[in-house]
């Protein structure tokens, strides 16, 4: 795969020297709107308090990460400030509103918001999330995939890196139905495998893989059968991959990110293992930023310890070896900007 300019900076914005991302999301909605919301007893969160959250872990955690991960909703309005020019900035652009049907979930972009236009706000990167189960409806997979390849198309269009989250899902005949950002109850490794397996086909673009747990987050035990498991998966992805927390409580995370490295992985991007302890404090925000400061940082930098000794740098990955660098002589300089 030949790396643009564009994506190659973006790339380098998200790791730290080394090429290993420690990257922190702040991007959530429902999974801080909705303990908000129950607090004050309202149907929607109060705005402020969202933003002003996110903001907060923007300001306590960036010290610790190589890259934040922001929503429009939310933390860019009022978050953006507080972001250090030093760390890169990725952008979703998933709406966290998903649209169920009886043949499983169909993904949106943000209204007004796209890939140029996160690109011209100064993003170095564009995450988008997609619900996939292979055995969902045709026409569902389908609706899916034009809905991936469209985004990476236009992260091709104006050169800034695709970083690309598959999350499964309960389909409507599945005990455990729930419409939380959560790992599914009951999911089956082969579904995230799969699922894995075709968005990393090229037509998708897909330039690095937010990934989760192929096994449940409690069964990532050390075992030899758990990591074939994350080795094959790994394979699958054939590029650079970070794991994803899913709300998998601390131990659980670090289990979970001990068979990934050894599997290839190259870092994490991970929220709730991170602040949702701290969270738990609301509307206490002085308990709030003392929990941020203290554990949540004492964890980013264990975290941070374990990815510099076994995490793979991105460019070490068999598809970019060799091509984190260019001289000025290369075609890809020229290539693809005559329409940005």
């Amino acid at each position: 795969m030949t790396l643009t300019p564009g994506k190659l900076w973006g790339l380098r914005r998200m790791a730290d020297a080394q090429g290993r991302f420690k990257m922190t999301a702040v991007d959530q909605r429902p999974p801080i709107k909705n303990p908000i919301a129950a607090y004050h007893g309202t149907a929607e969160a109060p705005w402020e308090d969202v933003a002003r959250f996110k903001t907060l872990l923007v300001q306590t955690l960036q010290g610790a990460s190589t890259a934040m991960l922001l929503d429009p909703h939310y933390a860019i309005p009022m978050g953006l400030d507080a972001l250090s020019p030093t760390k890169g900035l990725i952008v979703t652009l998933e709406d966290s509103l998903f649209q169920d049907t009886p043949g499983g979930r169909l993904s949106a972009e943000i209204d007004d918001w796209s890939v140029g236009k996160i690109k011209r706000m100064g993003g170095d990167a564009v995450k988008v999330l997609a619900w996939y189960r292979p055995d969902a409806s045709a026409e569902v997979c389908q609706a899916q995939q034009d809905f991936t390849k469209a985004i990476g198309a236009a992260c091709a269009k104006y050169d800034i890196p695709f970083l690309f989250e598959l999350l499964v899902y309960p389909l409507a005949g599945d005990a455990d139905q729930t419409k939380d950002y959560v790992e599914m109850t009951g999911k089956r490794a082969d579904d995230v495998l799969r699922s894995v397996e075709e968005f990393a086909k090229p037509d998708y673009g897909v330039d690095v893989f937010k990934l989760e747990s192929p096994v449940n987050a409690a069964d990532a035990d050390g075992s030899a059968a758990v990591q074939a498991v994350f080795d094959e998966m790994g394979r699958l992805a054939d590029r650079p991959w970070v794991m994803l927390s899913a709300g998998a409580g601390k131990p659980e995370f670090k289990a979970i990110l001990e068979h990934a490295y050894h599997a290839g992985a190259s870092g994490y991007l991970a929220g709730r293992a991170i602040w949702l302890e701290a969270f738990g404090a609301y509307p206490d925000w002085g308990a709030i930023e003392a929990g941020l400061r203290g554990g949540s940082v004492d964890y980013m930098n264990d975290l941070n310890a374990l990815t510099d000794a076994a995490a793979t740098p991105w460019f070490d990955h068999p598809l970019y070896a060799g091509k984190a660098g260019f001289q000025p002589s290369d075609a890809s300089f020229r290539h693809g900007y005559e329409d940005i």
